[in-house]
């Protein structure tokens, strides 16, 4: 009796194990339902995780292949470029369609950013959609704030319950099976890539020596590190970008503006303004925030390969520039306090500034838009669109 009572258990580790090895090729495997496997609590799963690892420890290996700088200036552009495809593919088409392309460039843009190793492009979008609408509540997956710091950088990805892609919630994406395909085969785009590397390498092994470089090199420096890299620099998003920073906007969540951030992630520090408006094309709404990935969605916009780049309501720029204006004056107030001989800034800053935004309000010609009106555009799903209604500020701007 006491065989049969323990022997279930190690006939469900073995189904798990073997539901994880599935999945390693077929990502929407789930024979007990996708619906159950959401439903489990947050845990590693050691298997199914794997190839993550191997990722990593595939990094350790460049003390054995060495460095050239051709290695290294690869593994350089590759982080940058790639980059872009998650910040301008996965993030500002896929997640909130903030710009437009052909049914073929999308599977173009769906195709490039399979190389970031960041599983598929429709998944990435459901997950991305869910935490605007759960954004630092318990249903966020990624929240610092809920999980702590770890689980929200790197955990959270190891978790089975969030392997699945719930094609319900975006249902704009699943209706292309071509896009369905390279999601549920989300591996086929980084071997192939990887393989592209390898035998890039080869070929400067036999025809330039003189470079240095091997197709060890290659593959190592040119994936494995700049894809471990970038991996890290985009999680940096969901990790430290609720922690760190300024807010400018006062939004339900904890979302935050990093310069630091923004440099790193091409634009995506800016955080806290993506998460007040997020069908804008470009993150740094305002000229001295630096958002390289803005610039190149404009530089390819002129292509024709991508059109209809959305912009920044007037309405919602107005409401940060109010915002700042009040964190200056207090700002202003708190150094008069510390350092009274410069009691008089309290009389001089409020006044010059209450005079600049007269100056500009008077230079507008019509009556800036209602926050409902449809001159603000609306994200393309219906639970974004419910999430930015209810993170609609109040008329009246606070300090943030």
């Amino acid at each position: 009796m006491s065989v049969s009572a323990t022997s279930p258990a190690p006939v469900s580790a073995f189904r798990r194990a073997s539901t994880a090895l599935s999945q390693w090729i077929d990502s929407d495997y789930c024979p007990d339902g996708a619906d159950k496997m959401r439903a489990e609590p947050d845990k590693v799963d050691w298997v199914r995780v794997m190839p993550f690892v191997f990722l990593h420890a595939g990094c350790l290996a460049a003390f054995w292949v060495g460095v050239s700088p051709v290695a290294i200036g690869t593994a350089l552009a590759l982080y940058f470029v790639r980059m872009f495809a998650v910040t301008g593919v996965h993030h500002r088409y896929f997640s909130h369609k903030t710009y437009s392309t052909s049914r073929t460039g999308q599977f173009l843009l769906a195709l490039f950013a399979g190389t970031t190793v960041q599983r598929g492009s429709l998944w990435w979008a459901y997950h991305h959609r869910h935490h605007h609408l759960h954004s630092d509540d318990p249903e966020d997956a990624h929240s610092p704030h809920v999980h702590g710091f770890w689980w929200s950088h790197i955990g959270w990805i190891t978790s089975r319950r969030n392997f699945p892609t719930d094609y319900s919630k975006i249902k704009d994406l699943a209706k292309f099976p071509e896009l369905v395909w390279l999601n549920r085969f989300d591996l086929v785009v980084p071997v192939l890539f990887a393989l592209s590397l390898f035998g890039g390498g080869w070929l400067l092994e036999l025809h330039a020596p003189a470079l240095g470089t091997t197709r060890w090199q290659m593959l190592v420096w040119g994936f494995f590190i700049s894809t471990t890299v970038l991996f890290h620099g985009t999680g940096c998003i969901n990790s430290m970008a609720h922690l760190m920073g300024k807010r400018r906007f006062k939004t339900k969540d904890d979302s935050r503006n990093s310069a630091l951030l923004a440099f790193i992630t091409l634009g995506e520090g800016w955080h806290n303004n993506h998460h007040r408006y997020q069908s804008s094309t470009r993150n740094g709404f305002y000229w001295w925030e630096i958002d390289p990935t803005y610039y190149g969605l404009k530089i390819l916009s002129y292509t024709g390969f991508i059109w209809g780049l959305k912009p920044v309501p007037q309405s919602v720029l107005d409401e940060g520039t109010r915002a700042e204006h009040v964190a200056s004056v207090a700002a202003a107030q708190r150094a008069a306090l510390v350092h009274p001989e410069f009691a008089s800034l309290k009389k001089v800053v409020p006044a010059a500034a209450a005079f600049a935004v007269a100056t500009a309000a008077a230079a507008q010609t019509t009556v800036p838009p209602k926050a409902n009106s449809p001159a603000i555009h609306r994200d393309v799903t219906e639970e974004t669109h419910n999430m930015a209604k209810k993170n609609l500020p109040a008329a009246s701007a606070e300090s943030p």
